[in-house]
């Protein structure tokens, strides 16, 4: 579900943050943006070409394990196979994220996003053929797990870069918030052009298609003279832990593993939902419903973020996630349904706010990519767990239970991350903690 990123698909509403060149900590009350902010951001020099091949390259970010999902339940008949196939995608993304995370802050990202664009157009070839010729399962999920793997982290590196183009202060501020909403905006639209593309005579149009956009955006990106400058920092990489020598970045990463978790498990519940009412090309459009309220009360958050204690606001926001998921098993109809959806999206782009101000606040010097990379792993492992799971539960329960097994996970890790709320805080090197930000 940094899959961390930024192009995160987290922004920025920054309440403490951490001056790396003097080691200080500053809390600061501001974290909100002005649409004069946006402008200024997006209309930085050199900024234009690098922000239009991260939206090619971030849109069907979320479109190609759905894409996957539908072609291969349309090919094999079983919802099963099918989440299995999807779920190895993005374990496969979890791990290569992190890796070229580490390696972009270590060599800069134009050598490594062009390498594994090819491979990424390679495994998607292969992808493609494995399930035209109905191979077996294990085949077909060695093939999506190599898809993941080399799926272009230019998430990772268009979060990093805007570090780079935009001075600290309310600008970069709102160049983060605008990676958040947009990228959750890509989250929430892909599964619903998924859902859109599969009702086409050939069902791997969206799976081609979303494929294609990624490949051609990364490879745009990486050639962009802005990213071409980015030279290699030797200090990047040094510690073995990387992001995660500091113990807010582990406990982000399992608040982001919850909200993926949730993701997942309704990624899959819906889809079997509209199926079963008869309607399966529904449960794309479904999806997109999150989107309406997910970015509409997103922008309204950005101004006035809540609660207000970062390390209260962690829990606070997975647990009313994991709430409201959990409701959507009431709805008896496909209309009930898209009215619980629009309340719990509300939650969606308020937690990516969460992780990025996170991020900022927690995470090592030196570790930009790397570290938005594990929120996505954190995410994209929460997803491929759940919608294993929700896949097992559709076929042998109902959506209804999936949409509650996933509201107690989310609950559970909630209650985890309110437990572990005081490691949110700067991270210092070895000699002495910072205290932590007011729980």
């Amino acid at each position: 579900m940094d899959p961390v990123k930024k192009t995160e698909w987290y922004g920025r509403a920054i309440l403490v943050r951490m001056s790396h060149s003097e080691g200080e900590t500053r809390p600061e009350s501001h974290g909100r943006t002005s649409l004069a902010d946006y402008r200024n951001a997006l209309s930085t020099p050199r900024s234009r070409r690098p922000l239009v091949a991260s939206v090619l390259a971030r849109l069907p970010i979320a479109m190609i394990g759905i894409s996957a999902l539908l072609y291969v339940q349309h090919q094999t008949g079983t919802f099963a196979a099918a989440g299995l196939v999807s779920a190895s995608v993005l374990a496969g993304v979890a791990v290569g994220s992190v890796v070229q995370g580490r390696i972009i802050d270590r060599f800069g990202p134009t050598r490594p996003l062009l390498v594994v664009t090819g491979l990424f157009v390679t495994a998607l070839t292969s992808l493609v053929v494995a399930i035209e010729m109905h191979a077996p399962v294990p085949a077909l999920v060695a093939c999506a797990a190599a898809l993941g793997l080399f799926e272009p982290a230019t998430g990772s590196a268009s979060r990093a870069l805007w570090g780079r183009l935009v001075p600290e202060g309310p600008a970069r501020e709102a160049a983060y918030s605008y990676e958040a909403i947009s990228m959750e905006t890509f989250f929430i639209l892909g599964p619903g052009l998924a859902g859109v593309l599969i009702a086409l005579p050939w069902p791997g149009t969206g799976l081609v298609l979303g494929g294609a956009c990624m490949a051609f955006g990364a490879a745009m990106f990486a050639l962009s003279p802005a990213v071409r400058e980015w030279g290699p920092n030797p200090q990047a990489g040094s510690s073995m832990l990387g992001a995660l020598a500091s113990p807010g970045m582990r406990t982000l990463a399992i608040a982001a593993l919850g909200f993926g978790i949730v993701i997942g498990f309704v990624e899959v519940a819906v889809p079997a939902a509209a199926e079963a009412a008869g309607n399966v090309s529904l449960g794309g459009l479904l999806l997109s419903l999150w989107s309406v309220s997910s970015v509409a009360f997103g922008v309204a958050y950005s101004l006035r973020p809540w609660p207000r204690t970062l390390p209260v606001r962690l829990p606070v926001l997975l647990g009313a996630f994991g709430a409201l998921v959990g409701l959507m098993a009431w709805p008896s109809t496909l209309w009930g349904l898209a009215i619980a959806m629009l309340a719990a999206g509300a939650v969606i782009t308020p937690q990516s706010t969460t992780h990025s101000t996170t991020i900022e606040v927690t995470a090592p010097k030196d570790t930009a990519a790397e570290a938005f990379a594990w929120v996505l792993t954190s995410v994209t492992l929460g997803i491929a767990l759940g919608q294993s799971v929700s896949g097992y539960l559709v076929e042998h329960a109902s959506p209804s239970v999936a949409f509650l097994v996933a509201g107690v996970v989310a609950l559970a890790l909630a209650g985890a991350v309110a437990l572990l709320r005081g490691t949110i805080r700067p991270h210092t090197p070895a000699a002495g903690r910072k205290p932590a930000l007011a729980a």
